[in-house]
């Protein structure tokens, strides 16, 4: 199951970030992963939220240009190594992970990640045939 990811450009400035939550929040909008990227001059914030396209509209409405992509969120182990149980299938497949990050919640004591891959459909059947429990909707409500 695919989940929504946003992501926006933002100018490498004190604030930039504090803007883009605050338009989310007062909209009641929850933040429930995220991921900031930078070089000297934009960083590039990468956020699962509770209501994808509520959030679209509202950075759109405020002169953002949101890009929305496809994204896997996955339980992964909570242990030394355990990351591995989802890598290692991957690299086995040769699926290509070009970034990953934590989400904010847990379930059942496992950390849960959120994956952008290159082959995100044969990513998600490889995990599945390999244990690794891939959420969907949930996943904005945890």
């Amino acid at each position: 199951m695919v989940i929504k990811q946003l992501s926006v450009s933002l100018d490498n400035v004190p604030g930039s970030l504090s803007t883009i939550s605050e338009l989310l929040g007062r909209e009641g909008v929850n933040i429930r992963a995220i991921s900031v990227a930078d070089t000297s001059d934009i960083s590039t914030v990468r956020f699962v939220v509770d209501d994808p396209e509520k959030a679209k509209n509202i950075l759109t409405g405020n002169g953002h240009s949101p890009k929305e992509t496809e994204v896997l969120a996955v339980e992964a182990p909570d242990h030394p190594g355990g990351m591995n149980a989802v890598l290692k299938p991957l690299k086995a497949a040769g699926i290509n992970v070009h970034y990953l990050y934590p989400h904010l919640g847990r379930i059942d004591n496992n950390a849960i990640v959120i994956l952008g891959v290159d082959k995100t459909e044969q990513a998600e059947k490889v995990l599945a045939q390999n244990w690794v429990k891939t959420l969907g909707r949930e996943v904005y409500n945890v």
